[in-house]
């Protein structure tokens, strides 16, 4: 029997927690759940614990990529064959998981769920984050030569051997866990495939970054992205 873990990062989302571990359950009830309360300040693992999933306490915050690879190296410790990250704040909709899991059935060993695949409702963005989207898409596709439709949703699936993979090497820094990380995945010569899946409003609490922290957080992993693009290239070129 397969062994999947759905892992859970959370901060400060006591609030939207007992609706989305609800749905969460109807929805993959036979799914084991890991939440990781990343150095909240508020019930958030009280929560996670009255309603049955495994909760995980950080004593500090680690940001959502040094949450998922806490919940990798569980899932890899443990021995899940498959683990499916989802957002605790309720905009993630669990009936995706299914999709994402299929993918992984069909052959890959990534699956990202796409909020703007085709056949998904408009997700609204603001003008700068959708620029920075597509620009960053552009860059993936040049460098993997794949075309991805969302590198930053953080709604994925991984097979074994990236969890394995990704337990060790998963970035921490913030976009760099979405973009980056499928960049590690392609590299290492894994599939990756979309799916498309919906997107909605935040059950409770609220977002964990503004527009100026964005930009930064935008700029930090472009620099990240060509500095790592640019020790891949020499390393080839001392290879050849």
């Amino acid at each position: 029997m397969t062994r999947i873990l759905i892992i859970m990062p959370a901060l400060n989302e006591e609030e939207s927690l007992p609706a989305t571990l609800k749905e969460l359950r109807e929805a993959v009830d036979d799914l084991d759940i890991l939440v990781i309360d990343d150095g909240s300040t508020d019930a958030t693992a009280e929560v996670a614990s009255r309603a049955g999933a495994v909760s995980a306490q950080l004593p500090f915050t680690l940001g959502v990529g040094g949450a998922v690879r806490v919940g990798l190296h569980y899932a890899q410790r443990n021995g899940y064959d498959r683990a499916v990250v989802i957002d605790a704040d309720g905009q993630h909709d669990p009936a995706g998981i299914t999709a994402l899991l299929e993918a992984l059935d069909r052959g890959a060993d990534m699956a990202v769920g796409s909020r703007f695949a085709a056949g998904i409702d408009d997700y609204r963005v603001g003008r700068t984050r959708r620029q920075a989207m597509r620009f960053l898409g552009a860059i993936v596709r040049a460098l993997t030569g794949q075309r991805f439709s969302d590198v930053t949703s953080g709604f994925r699936a991984f097979d074994r051997p990236v969890i394995e993979l990704l337990a060790r090497e998963y970035p921490v820094e913030y976009l760099a866990d979405t973009v980056e990380a499928l960049l590690i995945v392609r590299y290492a010569g894994f599939r990756v495939d979309e799916v498309p899946i919906s997107m909605r409003p935040r059950a409770a609490g609220v977002p964990s970054t503004r527009r100026v922290k964005l930009v930064i957080n935008y700029l930090r992993l472009l620099i990240g992205i060509l500095g790592s693009a640019s020790r891949r290239a020499r390393l080839r070129k001392d290879e050849a």
